[in-house]
């Protein structure tokens, strides 16, 4: 080979060399909608999460980790910004995109997100699904009306999510079989279809499919990597192929426990199940058969979830890229199954707010280990910048995060006191190691305060406002100081 061959040779590898120094690692983010610790990870029983449990393993699992806002759009924002609602105000689903909140078009001194701050350290970035707010990282409204802009504005290289017959987004995001939609002006909404045979005849399966293809390209260069994928289910409709729906119909699944509304202030009527068809009376609470039957529709579709994201992770290991690449699973949020009479989340009780958070990084975390240490959602962003080292730091807008690096990495047990989430209405519940006080804030006034022993259950059963005055204090000392 003539030496000038060689020179440059030689170059590029000590520049990638050199590169990868200072990005320590690529990035697999997946999320996964309304999906909460419904796991044999966290000790659900039966399990319908063979892939994730096995994941779990080789990660640290955070039993006690908490979203900012109990609904998908604000709880991205806080993920993606790792800004605090209560400095951004950030509540509503359309907050990346709409009003005061939105990401500015112009690129800005400083990163607005995540995925903007690793692209501009040299990472190539692709989005396939859900991590934003809309199904493909686009700005269109549910039908279909919008300009579709980028909804995470310089973030993504490629926006890679697959359409199939479903054509745009929000379709293959209220998808049932061969096309169909909820949005399609067809009157579709049945609450479940469990009808397909092969799993990319839906669109998580095709997004997993994606995926594969580009890891395998990513396995073939040296560039780094910082790959969003957000999986749809089980996301409503429940929608899974047949085999899912067989498996867990054939489970001992029991209704939900404390299946009736509670004596609280902080309910609602489930609006949005209660929109779709079904084949029993939509009573509330539902009969103790009906309960069942909707608890296996969505266990079905974590079945289903579970398994396009087992495909991707091998995908990850024959492709060689496992040894450099940091793994994080994250649900947007928790979901009520008939517990409290509640359908959904958008409440500031504990299932609303308590979602997975598994983080697997390569030589670090190889034997596994479940923490019940608090993280909240908001901490994710510092963390990733932490552990990958990235070459570009700078971030428009103070993190409001704590870096959950020491705790991964096994040098710390905790690195918070309490978990913060908010809800409209100025509600703002808080966390500690055992309980949970939802209060409303009016000028800076508690009023409706809701207390709860977490370690007695996580439904609010038993108000112990009255008989726990010195928690609800010191409770209200970290809602104060969350409060500006």
């Amino acid at each position: 080979m003539p030496r000038i061959g060689i020179l440059v040779i030689l170059l590029t590898m000590t520049w990638v060399a050199r590169a990868q120094a200072e990005n320590n690692y690529n990035v697999l983010f997946i999320a996964v909608d309304d999906l909460r610790p419904e796991l044999g990870c966290y000790g659900r029983s039966p399990t319908v999460s063979p892939s994730l449990d096995e994941l779990a393993k080789h990660s640290v699992v955070f039993r006690n980790h908490f979203v900012q806002v109990p609904t998908c759009g604000a709880s991205r924002y806080a993920l993606l910004t790792g800004r605090s609602p209560s400095k951004t105000g950030a509540l509503g689903n359309e907050a990346m995109y709409s009003g005061k909140t939105a990401l500015s078009g112009e690129q800005m001194p400083g990163a607005q997100s995540l995925p903007e701050l690793f692209r501009r350290s040299g990472y190539h970035t692709t989005l396939i699904g859900k991590v934003s707010h809309t199904a493909d990282g686009k700005v269109y409204a549910y039908n279909g009306k919008g300009d579709g802009r980028d909804e995470v504005p310089h973030a993504w290289d490629d926006l890679a999510t697959p359409y199939g017959p479903w054509k745009r987004g929000w379709g293959i995001f209220f998808a049932y079989a061969d096309g169909k939609h909820r949005e399609d002006g067809g009157g579709h909404s049945d609450l479940m279809e469990f009808t397909v045979e092969k799993d990319n005849e839906l669109p998580d399966g095709m997004m997993a499919e994606t995926a594969i293809e580009k890891l395998k390209a990513y396995g073939k260069s040296d560039e780094r990597f910082f790959m969003g994928l957000g999986f749809f289910k089980p996301h409503l409709p429940f929608v899974a192929t047949r085999q899912d729906w067989e498996a867990v119909d054939a489970m001992d699944i029991q209704p939900a426990p404390h299946g009736t509304k509670p004596d609280t202030a902080y309910w609602h009527t489930s609006g949005e199940f209660y929109k779709y068809k079904t084949d029993y009376p939509k009573t509330n609470p539902l009969a103790k058969e009906d309960q069942i039957t909707a608890r296996k529709a969505y266990l079905a579709c974590v079945r289903y979830t579970d398994r396009q994201i087992g495909k991707v992770l091998a995908a990850l290991k024959e492709t060689g890229l496992e040894d450099s690449t940091i793994v994080v699973v994250w649900g947007d949020h928790g979901w009520h199954l008939g517990e409290s009479a509640l359908w959904a989340k958008h409440v500031s009780h504990e299932r609303a707010l308590n979602s997975p958070l598994l983080v697997k990084v390569p030589g670090v975390t190889d034997q596994g280990r479940m923490t019940s240490a608090l993280a909240e959602t908001l901490d994710i962003y510092p963390t990733l910048v932490q552990l990958c080292d990235p070459k570009f730091k700078q971030t428009e807008h103070p993190l409001d995060g704590v870096s959950l690096a020491s705790i991964v990495q096994g040098t710390d047990d905790k690195v918070r006191d309490v978990a913060v989430s908010y809800w409209r209405g100025n509600q703002v519940s808080v966390r500690d190691d055992q309980y949970r006080l939802i209060v409303q804030m009016q000028k800076g006034t508690p009023q409706k305060m809701e207390l709860y022993d977490i370690r007695e259950t996580p439904d609010p059963v038993e108000n112990l406002v009255s008989e726990k005055p010195d928690v609800v204090s010191k409770l209200l000392h970290a809602v104060q100081d969350a409060t500006p």
